[in-house]
């Protein structure tokens, strides 16, 4: 099966620079792969000339006239910009041309685009960026990573179903745990958003561990950590930043002697697997979840060794039907949630009319919301 795959070459922060002698490098490894390359004609034939692709049938250049900058807002990129390379690049995996979407371009810009032109699933209001982060016992799939900034309970729920779903499909895990990520794990921490989702987590059918902490990402507490955009961002891109201070500080630490040198050579092997388990290039490429279509988000600032593994983030997702067996998932976890969240809204539905009704037949109060001795608090019945 030839696997093909939009590449938005005008995306990020180097352009054609990048994307393209990604693209060069992947085709030349992966034979049952076609790439299709959108984006201002000239700028892709001239990189493609540069690394001796001109002439590859396996790249097809698709023009674009428009580029979405990464400091354009929404609207420019969704109203304004409909021939955009990004645009462009969607439609070809609407059209059913492409399998699926690669771009390095403006996260809020992608995601509109995108749910635009492909539409999401039934029962997902918003589309989320999830990436399976690497920990002590394998991988935490963490959403979102930037695609929502503000979130509402619902959202984070949906987002929870989402990670689920990817998790089942891809693992095989039939219940895996999800932790929702908090300042601690006690239930009254965490503003009014996170206490409300937890509340509709805990009704859910989902298996909900509970609050969980930064630090529960990396020690793999549980298979799936639903976050906002925002916070989730943060998180990323710090624990990206420290990745690169640890091995650049191991590099210096090794360079400074000739004895450390030589030490270096010695534990060479072991450095070289640690930086393959923290170089962030080598975790390039998240999938936008929730869309009637596959998309892959990159890093804006990614070389083109990175940009590349994203590019192979796409041709895994294709050859594994991962959006096949996620719409699969979600669908067969439907019903059972509908139910769930039927069942705890007449159980709310109860407790204000319990509580509206005032003292019960047996003279005890009814419950209320204030503790004795607060003002409107009730007061215990008497005999």
């Amino acid at each position: 099966m030839t696997v093909k795959i939009t590449i938005d070459c005008m995306g990020g922060d180097h352009g054609p620079a990048v994307t393209v002698p990604a693209a060069v490098s992947f085709v030349r490894s992966h034979p049952d792969a076609h790439l299709m390359l959108v984006g201002i004609e000239p700028a892709i034939r001239a990189q493609l000339k540069k690394y001796k692709a001109a002439d590859e049938p396996r790249l097809t250049v698709v023009p674009a006239t428009e580029v979405v900058a990464m400091d354009d807002p929404v609207e420019v990129a969704l109203r304004k910009k409909k021939d955009s390379s990004m645009r462009v690049a969607l439609n070809l995996v609407k059209e059913g041309e492409a399998q699926t979407c690669i771009s390095a371009g403006n996260t809020g810009a992608l995601m509109a685009v995108s749910r635009y032109v492909l539409k999401t699933l039934a029962g997902i209001e918003r589309p989320a960026i999830a990436f399976a982060m690497p920990s002590q016992r394998g991988y935490t799939t963490v959403l979102d990573l930037g695609a929502n900034v503000d979130c509402e309970p619902q959202h984070l729920l949906q987002f929870a179903e989402m990670g689920h779903a990817l998790v089942s499909a891809i693992e095989g895990r039939e219940r895996p745990t999800i932790g929702l990520l908090n300042i601690g794990e006690e239930v009254i921490k965490g503003n009014e958003t996170i206490k409300r989702a937890g509340e509709l987590l805990r009704a859910s059918t989902l298996n909900f561990y509970g609050n969980v902490e930064g630090n529960d990402i990396y020690k793999g507490t549980t298979d799936v950590v639903v976050c906002d955009g925002f916070v989730g961002n943060v998180a990323l891109k710090t624990s990206e930043g420290l990745a690169k201070m640890l091995t650049d500080m191991i590099k210096e630490e090794f360079g400074r002697s000739f004895a450390t040198k030589l030490m270096a050579l010695v534990a060479m092997p072991v450095l070289k697997r640690f930086k393959r388990r923290v170089d962030p290039a080598q975790y390039n490429g998240a999938a936008l979840l929730g869309l009637r279509g596959l998309v892959i988000k990159s890093h804006g600032s990614a070389e083109a060794f990175g940009f590349e593994w994203a590019i192979k983030r796409g041709y895994d997702a294709v050859k594994n039907g991962v959006l096949e067996r996620l719409v699969r998932a979600m669908e067969e976890n439907a019903a059972p949630m509908q139910q769930a969240a039927l069942d705890a809204g007449q159980a709310n539905s109860s407790a204000v009319e319990k509580s509206a009704a005032g003292p019960a037949q047996d003279g005890t109060a009814a419950s209320q919301p204030n503790s004795p001795g607060e003002p409107g608090a009730a007061l215990p019945s008497k005999a």
